[in-house]
């Protein structure tokens, strides 16, 4: 095996396919000149992880250079994202970002970094809805039973989450809010700590990704009561949306790749060309499908667009449901 090939091993790529036709590089287009480093501010497992290590071969062989996927997580994702907006601005590292970071331009005011000023958009990659359960010795078997046992013992519940300002606990104190509810949040480090503490029944409530928690669902560990997205999940056809019983809920968790500010244009085109020709396959449609995630490819303008109406709409609902960062 060859130190090339090794490297892009070590990356556990999850999405392994020829190169695509016209996908080598353009005369005159940018290319790298060493590994690209897509570092994951976030466990190892998680969604992000996960999304980076699916990229790693096919940019690896679009790209003529290793990826190499490091998890550099703490501090609610404002390790690695410091680490990233300090880096050379010339496409060699790059950041796997998620609805968190837009969550954290309210939640971490004393954050080392500023989104839109330190780092540059480059691809956006995938959205995801999440899976709403409870462990199966609770009283509830729908939501307006899960809300109806909540009102009537405020505060003796607690939710877990994969930390503060993650999707999921994003998702627990808007639910709370909107339900009218009063329920404790439980911050883990990471969703699998979160999940075994729902599992075990350390802890009764927890919103997380429907794939992983399908297979609870079936095996019998825990009880799905909903899906976060605006209509009913393909992969739990079974399970109502929660905004069948609260209109207008929906939580979701999405990802994309940013780059130091400065990194240069014709770099950051080069990546959201190739990312965009991933995430166009069928082949990569028919896996995210599995998943339970949507490929969402965008041109730079319009991730750069995304990034700052989320931003906004992070901040009304932690305005509305009064969440910290504790």
């Amino acid at each position: 095996m060859t130190p090339h090939r090794r490297s892009v091993l070590l990356a556990a790529p999850l999405l392994a396919a020829p190169a695509l036709p016209g996908a080598g590089r353009a005369q005159g287009a940018w290319a790298p000149q060493r590994p690209v480093r897509i570092i994951v501010p976030f466990g190892l497992g998680g969604s992000a992880d996960v999304a980076a290590r699916f990229l790693a071969e096919p940019l690896s062989q679009a790209l003529g250079q290793p990826i190499v996927v490091e998890n550099r997580p703490g501090a609610g994702a404002t390790i690695g994202t410091d680490q990233v907006a300090k880096a050379p601005a010339d496409g060699h590292t790059l950041l796997l970002m998620s609805n968190t970071h837009t969550a954290n331009e309210t939640l971490l005011p004393s954050r080392p970094y500023v989104l839109m000023r330190d780092l540059a958009p480059v691809a956006a990659i995938n959205v995801a809805y999440h899976a709403l359960v409870v462990h199966p010795s609770l009283a509830a078997r729908t939501v307006p039973e899960l809300i109806a046992l909540l009102r009537a013992n405020p505060g003796r519940f607690d939710y877990a989450s994969s930390g503060p300002g993650t999707p999921y606990h994003i998702a627990g104190e808007v639910f709370r809010a909107m339900a009218g509810v009063e329920v404790q949040h439980v911050p883990f480090r990471g969703s699998n700590e979160a999940r075994t503490a729902v599992i075990s029944g350390q802890v009764p409530i927890m919103f997380d990704a429907i794939p992983t928690m399908r297979e609870q669902i079936v095996a019998g560990r825990v009880r799905g009561l909903a899906t976060t997205g605006p209509q009913r999940n393909p992969l739990l056809p079974e399970l109502p949306a929660v905004a069948e019983a609260l209109p207008g809920y929906e939580a979701s968790i999405w990802l994309g790749l940013m780059a130091p500010t400065g990194t240069p244009r014709p770099v950051v085109d080069r990546l959201n060309a190739e990312v965009n020709r991933v995430l166009e396959r069928a082949e990569t449609r028919e896996r995210q499908a599995a998943a339970g995630a949507q490929p969402m490819p965008m041109t730079v303008e319009a991730f750069d667009a995304y990034l700052r109406r989320d931003i906004e709409r992070q901040r009304e609902w932690i305005t509305m449901a009064r969440i910290t960062a504790g």
